[in-house]
């Protein structure tokens, strides 16, 4: 390994996407959280050490998800890309639907961007856009990179977002399943067309969700409902179904998070019911992360 130049650490939060009639434009950040360690080397190859979620299973190399985000903001930057060391504590499930990739792009993406200092990183538009496009999910990056509620767009071809502060009585509730999914599968059970009134339904429900989680968190329930996205994405995580329903029978505000299949449930902080079907599901109370991507000393 060569000689190492002085380490920038950040910590990411996960996030959990769509909140339920938003589908691939609302997101917000959690409190459980991946921190990375980079620095630029001197010479030799580029190393990675993965710690936690994901050790052992994800690759070493420059296919590392983390590294391949920050070899890309050095070329979007214009910088030749020196060899960097890598490291990786990672708390956030992997496959869950908790944004793990999204957190590692922007874990690298920030990272490299506190390694070439102010007037050679991108801008922040620029690093939204660059990690939006790596992950795929607009909404997910861009609650990682800043923190609170977002709504996320495409404009001009290029992704947009903007952060609101969500109500702070809101308290997260995320049951992590044992099992894991993949996006790519789930969008797969998505029809090309659905009726008008499903559209109209949900668009609705979309723009409540906001005012319910920004001003009136009473209004979460009849806020989370979706004809979209959930109905159609049953078949692939029924367990993660019939959790979503029996929160919701018992007024609790519930949906599947992100592509599932992890189930978020947004309290006011009132004890869960009893009795829920959570066999194979981790419970995790999570206050909601404030602060986004951060450099840490």
């Amino acid at each position: 390994m060569g000689t190492e130049s002085p380490t920038v650490r950040v910590r990411v939060p996960a996030t959990s996407a769509n909140l339920g009639p938003g589908f691939d434009t609302l997101g917000l950040a959690l409190g459980l959280h991946d921190h990375v360690e980079l620095t630029a080397l001197d010479e030799g190859p580029s190393v990675v050490d993965v710690h936690g979620e994901g050790a052992g299973r994800v690759p070493r190399d420059e296919r590392h998800l983390v590294l391949k985000a920050a070899c890309a903001t050095f070329d979007l930057a214009g910088v030749a890309r020196p060899p960097l060391h890598l490291t990786c504590h990672n708390e956030i499930p992997h496959s869950r639907g908790l944004g793990s990739s999204a957190s590692a792009a922007v874990a690298g993406i920030t990272a490299a961007c506190a390694l070439l200092g102010p007037g050679k990183a991108p801008d922040d538009a620029a690093v939204l856009d660059l990690a939006a496009r790596f992950d795929g999910h607009a909404d997910n990056v861009a609650a990682c990179l800043y923190g609170g509620l977002v709504v996320t767009w495409c404009e001009g071809g290029s992704f947009r977002g903007t952060r609101l502060a969500p109500r702070p009585e809101v308290v997260p509730v995320v049951f992590v399943s044992g099992d894991s999914s993949s996006t790519e599968a789930t969008r797969g059970l998505l029809p090309d067309r659905i009726p008008h009134a499903d559209a109209a339904f949900t668009a609705a429900r979309s723009a409540l969700m906001v005012h319910a989680l920004t001003c009136a968190p009473d209004l979460l329930l009849p806020a989370t409902e979706d004809r979209l996205h959930q109905p159609y994405r049953r078949p692939a995580y029924p367990a993660t179904a019939d959790l979503v329903d029996a929160l919701r029978a018992a007024d609790v505000p519930a949906v599947v998070s992100g592509a599932g299949p992890t189930v978020l449930a947004l309290t006011t902080g009132d004890p869960l019911p009893a009795d829920l079907p959570t066999s194979g599901f981790t419970t995790m109370w999570l206050p909601i992360d404030t602060d986004g991507a951060v450099v840490t000393d």
